[in-house]
């Protein structure tokens, strides 16, 4: 069993030497050093509580300005990709519910991501596939913000794919067991 600072300590080398390092996301750089990124680590098995926490996440940021993002992690459940996947779905319908849409948006990343249509072994998997399951919330305001000061943002998960081949599965691979390594 894995205590909640391994499980944060671990994500947040996984942001630092995969994610940033690699550009894999062109943001995440400054809210990462500047500390606004927010780790709630989730250890319940219930759909029911993680959809829960994710409200109460959302209403965190509705009440700080100063937490930018917040990253919901699930190291004891949603190990299988298709159940977390109904549960991003479910977690999607709930944002919109709540009268969330417009204001958050939800990436997802999990260990063993796979693009729809893309073999196992493709490296561009690896651009979603982090330590742990997890949805990171995301305002879209500042989304906006940042995409248009950034050149040609539409080609950033083109070029991220590239990447990711390029480096190739071992490296990926290696990239994403040293996240675990103290």
């Amino acid at each position: 069993m894995v205590d909640n600072q391994t499980v944060i300590r671990q994500t947040k080398k996984w942001i630092s030497t995969v994610v940033i390092a690699h550009g894999l996301c062109p943001f995440a750089k400054r809210e990462f050093d500047s500390d606004r990124i927010h780790y709630a680590v989730i250890k319940s098995e219930s759909i029911e509580a993680q959809l829960e926490q994710l409200v109460l996440e959302c209403a965190a940021l509705d009440n700080d300005s100063e937490r930018e993002t917040s990253l919901l992690i699930f190291p004891k459940a949603l190990s299988d990709l298709d159940n977390y996947l109904d549960m991003l779905d479910l977690a999607i319908a709930l944002l919109k519910a709540q009268g969330y849409e417009g204001i958050y948006q939800l990436a997802s990343f999990h260990p063993d991501y796979r693009f729809e249509g893309a073999a196992e072994d493709d490296p561009a998997n690896y651009t979603n596939r982090s330590p742990y399951p997890m949805l990171h919330i995301l305002r879209e305001a500042s989304v906006e913000q940042a995409l248009k000061s950034y050149p040609s943002p539409k080609k950033i998960p083109e070029r991220n794919v590239e990447l990711t081949r390029q480096l190739g599965l071992k490296v990926m691979q290696n990239l994403l067991k040293k996240c675990y390594n103290n």
